[in-house]
């Protein structure tokens, strides 16, 4: 068999399908001339259908994800049964011939249908998606989470995740960083606030143990009691009636053995399912890892080792917060994009954070703007928005002329106080970029008190070498810093959080062993998908959202 050069991958190495389909964004978008009479295969659901001429012929709207606009498909009963097409929702795979419409259509071609390949039936009295929107809220979708990407709105979100994915990757490729996948499961808590999902396996093994051999009842442990004290009362009466030595013996035997069955069954009748304890503590060491283990806050603690042996690197992944939190803002499970800059101080940091931004929301423009028309029906500003952000050099105070300046206001009201010391709230951060500045601003030199341990301690001892980027819509979208890279002045930082330096001590290896000066930021995917679009909450922006109560699928 002769082999095939694959020494170069690019566009040459897509994958034909044996049954080649055509997408119908090629379609839409192409010209119309150059596809009038041509043979293709078209797969999609249909969004609305409707019988003409009697039932002699249908109309579908065909959509199949690959772009917002539908394809309009003219199908004949004599080609297939009519009525298990034009259900909304019904899945169809067809073959036809595109032709141009009547003059005044919509539409710049359509597809005339001469076989029915594939269907996927519908039960129109079941299908909980109507045709129109009318009623059709994002709160009503979520109870459908299995089926809200066929709606205009979801998969619309869907397109611009993926091009915000794929536009990360090729801004960090382009600018020689390289992809670190970082753990999910951690034993080390980056953020210090201690709000992580713990990940254990003791609950699973206790309950197994208590199915195999289920806990005794009452009556089963007083039944053993009183068998001891019969027990103990044959042995007394043996012995004041001088019994044989055999007798005493014999029955002391079982007096022993009645006793340590009791002993077993009162213990496992104090047997909690999930918590063994050792010395009125969790006893850990029969858990999966041998220790305490948790769902990850974040990924930058880990990717730093790989800063510090390939220079600029990245992780983008899930991360999890067990936060009891029901805002628009906030999710248990959601991404973030955090990349670590080796030789790097918090100028750097900013320069890189601030491109990257423009360079997503340019992005956009340029490779998704039908979706972002569309999202204008949320949002009208969702495109202008975009343009500036990409265009506009951003602003750029320290923390305490923030604080100046928002003290300073007298147009309006905001519910916290500001003060020097506080964590800058939404308002305070849309209030400086949508009104102050009607730009996007980064605020740097925050005070220690309200920072993580990682980040280096400014001259004045008081803040440190971080910096947050505050955009329009959405307030903060990426927090950073400088990492310290002091060893002395870390160790002494995570003792003042409160935090033990056992789980760190591989951190502190890195300043122990050829310590760098180092930089990064974290930026949350979602609340750049909710800057972009437009969009009210953030669970409409995450394919599957978890939060306190919910975690379907």
């Amino acid at each position: 068999m002769e082999a095939k050069d694959v020494s170069s991958a690019g566009d040459d190495a897509a994958l034909e399908p044996s049954r080649p389909r055509t997408f119908i964004k090629d379609i839409v978008r192409g010209a119309t001339e150059e596809l009038v009479g041509r043979k293709v295969v078209v797969g999609g659901w249909v969004k609305t259908g409707r019988e003409q001429g009697k039932g002699s012929f249908a109309f579908l709207e065909l959509n199949d994800g690959s772009c917002l606009a539908n394809l309009q498909v003219i199908v004949d009963a004599a080609v297939h049964p009519l009525t298990q097409l034009v259900p909304t929702g019904t899945c169809v795979l067809v073959e036809g011939e595109l032709k141009k419409p009547p003059q005044g259509a919509k539409q710049s071609v359509e597809l005339k249908v001469e076989s029915v390949l594939e269907v996927g039936t519908v039960d129109p009295a079941k299908y909980p998606l109507p045709k129109t929107r009318k009623g059709l809220t994002l709160e009503f979708l979520r109870e459908f989470g299995h089926l809200r990407a066929r709606t205009n709105t979801i998969s619309a979100v869907a397109r611009i995740r993926d091009e915000l994915a794929y536009a990360t990757h090729t801004f960090f490729r382009k600018n020689g960083f390289r992809y670190v996948h970082t753990p999910i499961i951690t034993t080390s808590d980056c953020e210090g606030a201690g709000e992580m999902f713990q990940v254990t396996t003791l609950f699973s093994k206790a309950e197994k143990e208590l199915m195999q051999n289920p806990r005794p009842s009452e009556t089963d442990i007083e039944a053993a009691k009183l068998l001891v004290k019969e027990k103990g009362e044959t042995v007394s009466q043996l012995k004041s009636s001088k019994a044989s030595e055999e007798e005493i013996s014999a029955s002391v035997s079982e007096l022993t053995k009645a006793k340590e069955s009791l002993l077993r069954l009162e213990e496992r009748f104090k047997l909690k399912a999930g918590i063994p304890q050792k010395d009125g503590k969790i006893d850990y060491a029969d858990d999966f890892f041998g220790r305490q283990a948790f769902l990850t806050v974040s990924g930058q603690l880990q990717v730093e080792t790989y800063a510090c042996a390939l220079g600029n690197v990245y992780t983008f992944g899930p991360t999890f917060r067990a936060e009891n939190s029901h805002t628009t803002r906030h999710l248990a499970e959601f991404w973030m994009v955090e990349p670590e800059i080796a030789f790097a101080n918090l100028e750097d940091d900013m320069n890189y954070a601030e491109s990257y931004v423009k360079f997503l929301c340019q992005w956009l423009l340029d490779n998704c703007i039908e979706d972002m028309e569309f999202m204008k029906t949320f949002d009208d500003a969702a495109i202008e928005r975009l343009k500036l952000v990409s265009s506009s050099p951003f602003e750029r105070i320290s923390y305490t002329k923030a604080v100046q300046l928002l003290k300073n206001v007298t147009d309006k009201e905001f519910e916290k106080e500001v003060e020097w010391g506080i964590d800058l709230a939404s308002e305070h951060e849309r209030y400086l970029t949508e009104v102050l500045f009607k730009k996007p601003v980064i605020v740097y030199n925050y005070p220690k008190g309200i920072k993580a341990f990682y980040m280096k301690l400014n001259d004045d001892q008081k803040t440190v070498a971080a910096m947050d980027v505050l955009v329009p819509k959405v307030g903060e979208l990426i927090g950073g810093s400088q990492r310290e890279e002091r060893l002395d002045v870390l160790v002494k930082r995570i003792t003042e959080s409160g935090l033990p330096l056992e789980p760190y001590e591989w951190y502190l290896d890195l300043r122990r062993y050829g310590t760098v000066k180092h930089s990064g930021f974290g930026l949350g995917f979602e609340r750049m998908i909710l800057f972009a679009t437009g969009m009210e909450n953030i669970r409409d922006v995450i394919p599957f959202p978890r939060y306190p109560g919910r975690a379907d699928l």
